[in-house]
């Protein structure tokens, strides 16, 4: 078939992102998740407050708008950043995809961790991004699991994040 033949697709205004974000967990620092805060003797190292998840959301966002990644706005050698409430990053975010035309239609994300346990934590972390998103809670689906103590997140060395977004126009 020549391209003279070949059908082309209009482009639709729905599109796919997703996000990946790990910390280490070392003493002295709070552990956040979700944009709460949660009681554990670890938390998580990073140049903000190293909130895996929403990170892995904002990278999730920036990537189905063709918009790089959370490390290219928000870079981990700004002082503006330094110790950032994550929560901002997430408002900061939803307002570059909008620069673009595009609004959030959902979240699908899942939080690796050992200790502590996500899941009681799941409904408040579901509030608190819905009313920074300004979205239903019924857009956001969050999971948690472990390893089985396998590799990194199951020695209890860090936590990690994945989300998958859908954004339109």
């Amino acid at each position: 078939m020549t391209d003279n033949h070949v059908q082309q697709v209009s482009p639709l205004n729905i599109r796919v992102g997703f996000g990946f974000d790990v910390h280490r967990l070392v003493e002295g620092r709070a552990l956040w998740m979700g944009g709460i805060k949660i009681d554990h003797h670890l938390g998580l190292l990073g140049h903000s407050d190293a909130d895996v998840l929403i990170h892995a959301i904002c990278d999730a966002l920036l990537g189905a708008a063709n918009m790089r990644d959370i490390g290219y706005h928000f870079p981990d050698t700004s002082e503006e950043t330094l110790n950032i409430d994550s929560k901002v990053l997430l408002k900061k975010t939803l307002d570059l995809i909008a620069t673009k035309g595009y609004r959030l239609g959902n979240i699908d994300a899942t939080i690796c961790a050992e200790r502590p346990k996500m899941n009681p934590h799941i409904p408040a972390m579901k509030r608190c991004l819905a009313e920074i998103l300004r979205t239903d809670e019924d857009n956001i689906s969050i999971k948690a699991t472990t390893t089985e103590r396998l590799g990194f997140t199951g020695r209890e060395e860090g936590i990690s994040a994945y989300a998958t977004v859908l954004i339109a126009k």
